[in-house]
């Protein structure tokens, strides 16, 4: 994805870079929004002046700084994975509970059997079986965005060529659109809902007619995708889960 405008406020002594979303569709209003992951947005309505921005922030800055402590004191404490059974691990939105298997003279393996992750090791290691599954998450998403970026390309009439599609684990994207017009995937993206994989997958389709985050990007968004707000929030609630080592 293309880098987004931004402000930079401090508080606290802390630096919190906002990122200024532009929205030119009517009755929008100016809201900023603290997600998860960390990030911090500013939907901003067409027609917004430097002051209004300014006086908008100012009054919500101690509420965002408050924010991002809750949710950093949540990531302080969230459980390292430990790769063993009975741990639940994401795929396409829902839970599925690990069962290792402990086989020495079997081909190691990670298979989806009747809603939970079967993976089987020659040796009780949990590098190894995080391992496995990374190659298996790697394969799995491979298909299943190829697949959607198939369904949904006749919806984006602008693409008169499939782009190019590779993946690439990445610690703050969940896609990207290059200048020549590749699409990056993260493959962890595969553990959520179909939906929120629609709306990255749609969001870089957007980007191959319009480079950057201006009101003629989102408005091309909303037209393809009239409810990815919603997507979106769902994503970036889950990102800290989904991400999870």
């Amino acid at each position: 994805m293309e880098e987004t405008p931004s402000r930079v406020l401090t508080y606290g002594g802390e630096q919190i870079r906002v990122n200024l979303i532009p929205r030119a569709r009517p009755g929008t209003t100016l809201r900023i929004k603290v997600h998860p992951d960390l990030s911090v947005q500013a939907v901003i309505p067409e027609g917004t002046t430097e002051a209004d921005l300014d006086k908008a922030l100012h009054q919500k800055i101690r509420w965002i700084w408050q924010k991002l402590r809750d949710f950093r004191a949540v990531q302080e404490h969230a459980t390292p994975r430990a790769y063993v059974s009975g741990e639940s691990h994401f795929y396409l939105g829902r839970r599925h509970l690990l069962k290792v298997h402990h086989q020495p003279d079997v081909p190691e393996t990670v298979r989806m059997l009747r809603g939970r992750l079967e993976v089987s090791v020659q040796e009780r290691n949990a590098l190894r079986i995080q391992k496995l599954l990374e190659l298996w998450y790697f394969a799995r998403a491979q298909d299943v965005f190829r697949n959607r970026l198939d369904a949904l390309l006749p919806s984006a009439l602008w693409v008169t060529t499939p782009p190019a599609l590779k993946l690439q684990v990445m610690q703050t994207q969940w896609g990207n659109c290059s200048p020549g017009g590749t699409i990056t995937l993260n493959p962890h993206l595969v553990k959520a809902p179909r939906d929120c994989i629609d709306y990255v997958i749609l969001h870089e389709l957007c980007h191959l007619q319009e480079h950057n985050h201006g009101s003629a990007f989102w408005s091309l968004l909303e037209r393809v995708m009239p409810d990815w707000e919603r997507h979106k929030a769902r994503l970036d609630g889950m990102a800290e889960m989904m991400l999870q080592k």
